[in-house]
């Protein structure tokens, strides 16, 4: 990474220390140097989850203090929307958690800051982290130089779903394979009657049409140079506004849910999301049993899905470094990961998981499995946030104001340059 990548993150760790020193004595009380051990000669370890799922954290913490009766674990769950700003104090003061979940494009950001501990001479003694034991676009979320900054915990990424009975009314015994398949498909599929689509795309998802421009061979982003007013990529998003412009796709909210407009005549009979909804249309829509079913992403030169999830590392300055460090080969385990899946439908990281019956007798979570070994995540970088968020109000102005995809691609194409030499 470049030094100016570095000084970028001194600047934010600086601003940290001068705008959150009421949070930094806060986090100096749970702080991996001031409760290394009880008197009873229990070393505690201190981590923070992220999210509702941390809350849910305490469940497996249990299991491993049974396993591990000397080591004792406390963790303190943290909003989303509040994680970043604590992370940045506890760098600046040096004084945090010993584990912690990092959202896997804070990797970059907080590695670069010397703040997550290098597992790389750690792996022989703990194989459990070793990077052939995950899927190999988890992996890359954790690496930062030539460091392991981190541990794949749980993952997520799109596949289709449809409405079986439906495709079949419109002639489809099966999943649309390919881009083409997909068009004709939401098209016939919008053809059944008034406010009645094909596919529900959400424009507002920020990885949308940077998977779909995956699937279509951009790169994305060479270096420092973006590619996003180049053919593959250009021509990505003119696949993705033909869905809004000729109605195979809503433009505005219809002002229903996706299950509500999932089941009964199938307002949207097909949609890309995540292993989350498995979970709420059974519960929502048990009715639809049977008629339902997901499916890896139709595909153009290939169907990469996006890769999204969590994963752990250790704090550089924890004074329980050896505890911290079983405390994350526990949480690799296979086992341990389908217990994690069963407490809260996230899923395993670990490839040998998804040998477990859980996995492998569900036939939803099945294909999930399938479209992992073809999903990477969003670029590795500090400023893909704000590049993101910056294309988003780029196919706005296609999509709802009709004007000229190359055009506006050559205008995002030069804020995100800007973005990536900032």
């Amino acid at each position: 990474m470049k030094p100016k990548f570095i000084s970028l993150r001194k600047k934010l760790i600086t601003a940290a220390i001068l705008g959150s020193v009421v949070i930094s004595g806060a986090l100096a009380g749970c702080s991996s140097d001031s409760s290394s051990s009880d008197d009873k000669g229990k070393t505690t370890i201190n981590v923070w989850g992220m999210g509702e799922e941390a809350k849910s954290l305490p469940k497996i913490a249990d299991q491993f203090e049974k396993e591990n009766p000397d080591i004792e674990v406390k963790v303190q769950a943290i909003p989303w929307d509040q994680a970043h700003n604590k992370l940045l104090t506890a760098v600046a003061s040096k004084k945090g958690p010993d584990v912690l979940q990092m959202g896997t494009s804070w990797i970059p950001e907080f590695a670069s800051a010397g703040a997550l501990l290098d597992l790389t001479p750690h792996l022989e003694e703990y194989p459990e982290l070793a990077a052939d034991n995950f899927y190999e676009g988890s992996v890359e979320t954790t690496k930062f130089e030539d460091k392991v900054a981190g541990v794949p915990w749980y993952v997520d990424t799109r596949v289709l779903y449809y409405r079986t009975d439906l495709l079949e009314e419109a002639g489809y015994s099966e999943a649309p394979k390919t881009w083409d398949e997909l068009r004709a498909a939401a098209k016939k599929l919008s053809e059944r009657g008034d406010n009645k689509y094909g596919i529900s795309l959400d424009a507002k998802e920020q990885s949308l049409a940077f998977m779909f421009a995956r699937q279509n061979g951009s790169q994305l982003i060479d270096g420092n140079k973006p590619l996003f007013n180049e053919a593959p990529f250009v021509e990505s998003v003119e696949y993705l506004n033909g869905f809004f412009k000729d109605g195979s796709a809503p433009v505005d909210d219809i002002g229903l849910d996706i299950i509500q407009a999932f089941k009964g005549d199938g307002i949207f009979p097909m949609f890309i999301s995540g292993p989350w909804m498995v979970k709420l249309i059974n519960d929502q829509a048990p009715e639809l049993e049977g008629k339902w079913a997901t499916a890896v992403l139709p595909a153009k030169e290939n169907n990469t899905s996006m890769l999204g999830g969590s994963d752990l590392s250790v704090f550089e300055y924890t004074k329980n470094k050896d505890a911290s460090l079983k405390f994350l080969a526990y949480m690799s385990q296979p086992e341990t990961q389908v217990k994690w899946l069963e407490i809260t439908n996230s899923l395993p990281a670990n490839k040998e998981a998804w040998n477990s019956e859980v996995l492998e007798g569900n036939e939803y979570y099945k294909v999930f499995g399938e479209q992992l070994e073809n999903a990477q995540p969003m670029p590795v970088i500090a400023s893909f946030e704000k590049i993101a968020q910056t294309f988003l109000t780029s196919f706005e102005k296609i999509y709802r104001g009709g004007e000229d995809v190359k055009t506006e691609m050559d205008d995002f194409n030069k804020k995100a340059e800007e973005l990536l030499t900032e």
